[in-house]
């Protein structure tokens, strides 16, 4: 859950309409036609019959809007711009060119700020004057791109009732935007000097039709509804997109964040709840934006889809005698207080996972979870699991738990999460005797007549090491599988929160985050090195929420000389557990050691949150499964 999902506030600028009076407001203007009722003295409403030449206009939209990022008239005021109003917002209007240039690079839109709701209606021939900011939506944050707008305008209205000008098509017959490279590494998004790339570069692509009317074809939906009431799409049922899931979805790949992909957002039309799969009914028009870190299609009409399908994964089939099956699964901050949620997740175990024999949770919350509360034991988080497995017809399970220190682990306040497991006691499998570990003791690999063994069971690896300060710290286990040890380390890294955005001012993105999960990902590599220094032949398993991808260099890290990812082991475009703004990707992993890679049956992401829209996730991630012959 933790990925960097940047705040919204519907009142953190002006620009910022309040969703719920936006539709009112433009539904009543539309039909009481009441311009001057709010702001007298302001407008003038004339009727021309003046033929439109290059000459009306003192200056042009796409003249102001410029070949760059800011506009080259940035704090000067511009006299008579012409144009014909597209859409209202609560506090302003968008206005599109009646005479376009033939330049691709510059923008035939501009959003112009009243700051009042505005006396204009779509279809109105304008004339404006106003200054030209250059506005930011998030105004706290260096990494965010500006917005070009006409601001505290005033506007003659020359006629009225006329057709909008024709939406630019994203997609096949109209302008296809690249589909691997976001913004060249030598480029700064906030430069007004330089002009825009919009044939090779997704960012300059959208900057380009920044407040413009576009529209997008045969969409597909590539990530559901998020709890901002956002959509992610392809045009063109992604004929020409990068690579696709086997379920709809666009993966991510170590070179591509697929620019292709189209938030859709609710600021001027509500949409609908929508999953991965599902196509528009009929070619989505609306105005090119840019909020919080990313740009977006304001749709100007109603939006419709329509389902194509999407269920979750397939059960996978009980263990066969001599198989183990271990899983790892971020749970979303559950407590004992979420008992629908347990009851999913009971669900889930059972009837989906099989029942595994190890289960590695990542965000267990305490019993009184968000409530934040002096309490950080979890002790009925995990029993509410257990009783809720058992009365559905699985197997007996006991749980293994390290309680961290109040408020030091991140996450959301006072919910205290951490990671722990779920081992069944029905398979002849126990949890190996020795001291259990606490918040802050490190655990220790003992060689016993070359035999590693852990001084604590649990324990936790070096919790006080500086790479973990406000994170999760990893937990480690021995099990015995009718007397074979097996030591599964639980993780659970810091997150991307930090990172500057694909779609930002900073380009290239600055994975601030990365530094602190590189040092977690050597600590937990030492560890396993530690074990196999003794013992190469080790069965060691490493799984868990690292919040980083497969190709990663923290990834890469814990996964070294000697362990193998399993996720590896999947075709490429099966390789995602989660999905942010529609990029499918791998954040849960299983690595193992030799011996155990050799044992291996089958690795399964079951697909049951993911791609599903916000109200339908128990767990904004999926599990991963992983099946083992032994013998």
């Amino acid at each position: 859950m933790e990925q960097p999902i940047p705040m919204r506030n519907a009142d953190i600028t002006s620009r910022k309409p309040i969703h719920a009076l936006t539709p009112l407001i433009c539904f009543l203007l539309l039909i009481t036609g009441c311009t001057r009722i709010f702001f007298p003295g302001n407008v003038q409403e004339t009727q021309s019959t003046q033929p439109i030449t290059a000459s009306s206009a003192d200056h042009t939209i796409s003249q102001i809007q410029g070949a760059g990022h800011r506009s080259p008239f940035e704090s000067l005021t511009v006299d008579n711009v012409r144009g014909i109003v597209t859409a209202i917002r609560a506090d302003g209007f968008y206005m599109q060119s009646i005479l376009p240039d033939d330049d691709p690079a510059t923008s035939e839109g501009i959003y112009v700020y009243q700051g009042l709701v505005p006396a204009v209606r779509p279809g109105d021939e304008i004339l404006v004057s106003a200054m030209v900011e250059e506005i930011a939506a998030e105004e706290d944050n260096p990494n965010t791109l500006t917005i070009t707008q006409l601001s505290y305008p005033e506007t003659e209205i020359l006629s009225r009732n006329n057709p909008l000008p024709s939406p630019t098509v994203i997609g096949q017959g109209g302008r296809l935007p690249p589909t691997e490279v976001i913004s060249h590494n030598e480029q700064a998004g906030l430069s007004g000097d330089r002009a825009l790339d919009p044939l090779t570069a997704g960012l300059d692509f959208y900057e380009s039709l920044e407040g413009m009317l576009v529209q997008v074809n045969n969409a597909v939906v590539v990530g559901a509804t998020n709890r901002y009431k956002e959509i992610v799409i392809l045009p063109d049922d992604g004929a020409w997109a990068g690579l696709r899931t086997p379920r709809g979805g666009i993966v991510v790949q170590e070179d591509d964040f697929n620019p292709e992909r189209i938030i859709l957002d609710d600021g001027l039309r509500d949409l609908p709840f929508v999953q991965v799969g599902d196509y528009a009914v009929k070619p989505i028009i609306g105005v090119m934006d840019y909020t919080f870190g990313n740009y977006k299609i304001q749709p100007i009409e109603e939006v419709a889809f329509t389902s194509g399908g999407l269920q979750p994964s397939d059960p996978l089939a009980p263990v066969e005698p001599g198989q183990i099956r271990v899983a790892s699964y971020n749970v979303n901050v559950l407590s004992a207080l979420d008992t629908d949620r347990i009851a999913t997740l009971a669900d889930h175990i059972v009837t989906w996972m099989g029942s595994p024999e190890i289960i590695g949770l990542q965000e267990v919350a305490d019993n009184d979870g968000v409530a934040g509360l002096l309490d950080v034991s979890a002790d009925q988080s995990y029993q509410s699991i257990i009783e809720i497995i058992t009365k559905i017809g699985g197997p007996r399970y006991d749980y293994v738990d390290i309680d961290p220190l109040p408020d030091q682990d991140g996450g959301v306040p006072g919910a205290n999460i951490r990671v722990g497991f779920l081992y069944r006691l029905d398979r002849g499998l126990s949890l190996a005797e020795a001291h259990h570990g606490d918040s802050h003791t490190t655990v220790r690999v003992l060689n016993q007549g070359g035999i590693p063994v852990l001084s604590l069971n649990p324990g936790r690896i070096d919790p006080t090491h500086p790479v973990f300060t406000n994170s999760r710290k990893p937990m480690v286990a021995t099990f015995l599988i009718n007397g074979q040890p097996l030591i599964v380390i639980n993780t659970h890294f810091n997150a991307k929160g930090a990172d500057t955005g694909l779609f930002g001012a900073v380009q290239p993105p600055v994975l601030h985050s990365e530094a602190q999960r590189l040092g977690q990902a050597r600590v937990v590599h030492d560890f396993v090195a530690s074990i196999l220094a003794i013992d190469p032949h080790s069965q060691v398993v490493v799984l868990g929420d690292l919040n980083d991808f497969h190709f990663s260099p923290p990834v890469k890290t814990v996964k070294g000389d000697f362990l193998h990812n399993l996720i590896e082991t999947l075709p490429v475009e099966e390789r995602y557990t989660y999905i942010y703004d529609g990029n499918s990707q791998v954040l849960d992993h299983i690595l193992v050691s030799d011996s155990l890679k050799g044992r291996l049956n089958s690795l399964d992401i079951l697909h049951l949150n993911s791609e599903f829209d916000y109200r339908r996730q128990f767990s904004d991630h999926d599990p991963v499964v992983a099946t083992f012959d032994f013998e």
